[in-house]
């Protein structure tokens, strides 16, 4: 390395961290070596990679939590000048294998914990007089389509998969596109492994530097967990939030009871396509009525029962449905421009997942979550990245000699 080359804290050049860093927030730590190697002829071990990536995830993390604070003292400044005019919030959570801390190198006391996600969108559209699509899209009523999807939604098995009818996808003209709804402008993501509470004011202290409690229109989607409604009620009510269930986790409710409430494919189908309808076209009460009347008539399910029994499904549908029904106005939603579908929230968690995700990835709480603010600065869609590399950074002892060089 030469003293041109500007060396940071590290003994390695900035221009060379930043790769490294992009790299380790992106792919696994021993395939992120292996491209750097490949791609830029760098030398630099798996152990390498994930040290400067979980060192600098760990200054990002401190600058985002220095935020959050001021956000709680009244003092955080705002981003822009000017408020923007559709701004919306979604949330959700997703699940990271961990292992205990303090322990002899292995895997030990393995466990399933749930990151927190969330992202905040500005988006292009108008308003309308009158419901600009009063029917429900026709991939709602694809018999062919609709269980994939329910199994996705459900399961979030669909990360490596590719999207459905991607050849229609492409054939759409950009026009076409344009009048499908809202469309995205600026997307900016927040992740952290915190509980619900903490999480609460990193999601809110987003919103608020971007100025979204200022926005003309604004809403809040997310599907029916409790978590994620108490975030709503604790930082976005008060602003005027929307709140919107998340269309796509309700049809996955809609679908599981229609199934469940009786044999035989052709009246299961004829059932769903009713309750969607209803559902879609914002009878809510109609919809809550139905599920009542089918969860009744099957009885209330043992406290043993399966998960996959038919009461334990109608029932907990019937619930879905009475816990979110001030959240269902799909109609007047649409009218004002605003998704219904926390899409765009979803593909997030999987882009997260890629990372983060599998039965052979065990993290350290602390290093999953510097890695996750790596993750979150790259996938948002603002000057983050660069103000984030552009602040002065901590001094640290240098890496080690030749532990990172170029090959020869």
């Amino acid at each position: 390395m030469d003293v041109k080359l500007g060396l940071g804290p590290e003994n390695i050049s900035p221009v060379l961290l930043r790769k490294v860093v992009r790299h380790g927030g992106k792919d696994p730590f021993q395939e992120a070596s292996e491209d750097l190697k490949e791609d830029l002829g760098l030398a630099i071990s798996a152990k390498q990679v994930q040290r400067l990536t979980e060192r600098v995830g760990a200054e990002w993390k401190a600058q985002r939590d220095q935020q959050v604070e001021l956000f709680k003292q009244g003092k955080l400044p705002r981003l822009h000048a000017h408020a923007p005019h559709v701004a919306v919030v979604m949330n959700d959570d997703g699940r990271v294998l961990t292992r205990a801390e303090n322990k002899p190198p292995g895997v030990h006391e393995p466990g399933w914990k749930g990151p927190k996600y969330g992202c905040c969108l500005t988006l292009n559209s108008k308003q309308h007089p009158s419901d600009p699509q009063p029917e429900p899209p026709s991939k709602y009523l694809d018999k062919q389509r609709v269980p994939k999807l329910v199994r996705e939604v459900q399961s979030r098995a669909g990360i490596a998969a590719k999207p459905e009818s991607a050849p229609a996808k492409k054939a759409r003209s950009k026009k076409h596109l344009r009048q499908r709804g809202p469309q995205r402008l600026v997307r900016t993501v927040v992740a952290s492994m915190c509980g619900a509470e903490e999480f609460g004011y990193i999601l809110a202290a987003e919103a608020y530097a971007r100025g979204f409690d200022l926005a003309q229109r604004k809403a809040y989607v997310a599907d029916g967990l409790p978590f994620n409604w108490k975030i709503w009620a604790d930082h976005f009510r008060a602003s005027g939030f929307v709140p919107i269930l998340d269309f796509l986790h309700l049809l996955t409710y809609i679908y599981a009871a229609a199934q469940a409430a009786g044999v035989g494919a052709q009246r299961q189908w004829a059932r769903y396509e009713k309750w969607l309808g209803w559902a879609w076209g914002g009878e809510r009460e109609k919809l809550w009525a139905a599920l009542q009347s089918e969860s009744a008539r099957a009885g209330a399910p043992p406290k043993d029962a399966p998960e996959h029994d038919p009461r334990v499904i109608l029932a907990g549908a019937a619930r879905y449905v009475e816990n979110n029904l001030t959240r269902m106005d799909y109609p007047r939603y649409r009218k004002l421009g605003l998704p219904i579908s926390s899409a765009p929230m979803e593909s997030v968690v999987k882009q997260f997942n890629r990372r983060i995700k599998g039965t052979e990835k065990f993290w350290l709480k602390e290093g999953a979550e510097d890695v996750l603010q790596v993750r979150a600065a790259y996938l948002s869609e603002d000057d983050r990245v660069q103000r984030y590399w552009s602040m002065p950074r901590p001094h640290y002892r240098a890496v080690g000699r030749n532990r990172l060089c170029l090959v020869a």
